[in-house]
């Protein structure tokens, strides 16, 4: 398991602990330090099953003073969460399996 981790968000390392709980030590990707490009982010997406625009951090100050109100592509939101990796919603963990957004962290027990 992959799981793109922020260490100073409490939903990351809540759900951190608790795959550590299960057994299970994921490899983890600090996103903010080592950023998914655009074709990673498109991939981690598709496993989702969600569209660019679900997986943004709506309050963000980068989303709010940089795209509030505009009408982007699918594209332009991958490009914005490339541009600014702190809009990505955390954390994400990807298996084999699929993927899922810990929020809740019970989210990732379909992933197990």
């Amino acid at each position: 398991m992959q799981l793109y981790h922020n260490p100073r968000c409490r939903k990351s390392r809540e759900t951190l602990a608790f795959l550590k709980e299960q057994g299970i030590e994921p490899q983890i990707i600090e996103y903010l330090k080592t950023p998914p490009d655009f074709q990673t982010l498109k991939l981690i997406i598709e496993k989702l099953g969600i569209k660019p625009f679900d997986l943004i951090r709506k309050k963000e100050a980068e989303f709010t003073e940089n795209y509030k109100g505009q009408n982007l592509t699918d594209d332009q939101y991958i490009e914005a969460m490339v541009k600014f990796p702190k809009l990505i919603e955390r954390p994400i963990a990807i298996t084999e399996k699929g993927a899922a957004i810990g929020r809740p962290m019970e989210n990732v027990l379909k992933l197990i």
